[in-house]
């Protein structure tokens, strides 16, 4: 695959702009998680060296690392799910749990409008997810 493949959907991440940097690397990570295991399509084959030893398989194609203010991220969290865009979420309180069951139970204590969002994945058609993300930026 070249490096000017353009695929018809795009995998992004939303982070607010104010985490320290070990807190962006995180949340990333977690966000982008969720996102394959309800598409399997997102992922590719497992990789295998030239000496034969096997590695997981990745995502088929770039996940895309934007930010913005606590505003934007309300507004994107609001359009994707107006879009009904497959999305993974984590917020401020996740900073504070130990565990899964901790981190559900900290997400389902508090009302969608009142998610204290640090970070949004989202995943669909490339126009629908650039809609969804609009007023964010790269991230440099």
């Amino acid at each position: 695959m070249s490096t000017s493949t353009r695929f018809d959907t795009k995998i992004a991440v939303l982070l607010r702009e104010d985490l320290e940097p070990w807190q962006r690397l995180n949340v990333t990570a977690f966000l982008v998680s969720g996102l394959g295991t309800q598409i399997p399509e997102l992922i590719g084959q497992p990789y295998e060296d030239a000496d034969g030893v096997p590695y997981l398989p990745m995502f088929r194609q770039p996940v895309l690392v934007f930010q913005g203010g606590k505003e934007t991220l309300r507004a994107a969290h609001e359009r994707a799910l107006s879009r009904a865009l497959p999305r993974s979420v984590f917020t401020s309180d996740l900073f504070a749990t130990g565990h899964d069951d901790a981190n559900r139970t900290a997400v389902r204590a508090v009302r969608t409008t009142d998610l204290d969002l640090v970070g949004l994945a989202v995943h669909g058609p490339r126009n629908a997810v650039d809609k969804v993300l609009k007023g964010a930026r790269m991230h440099p």
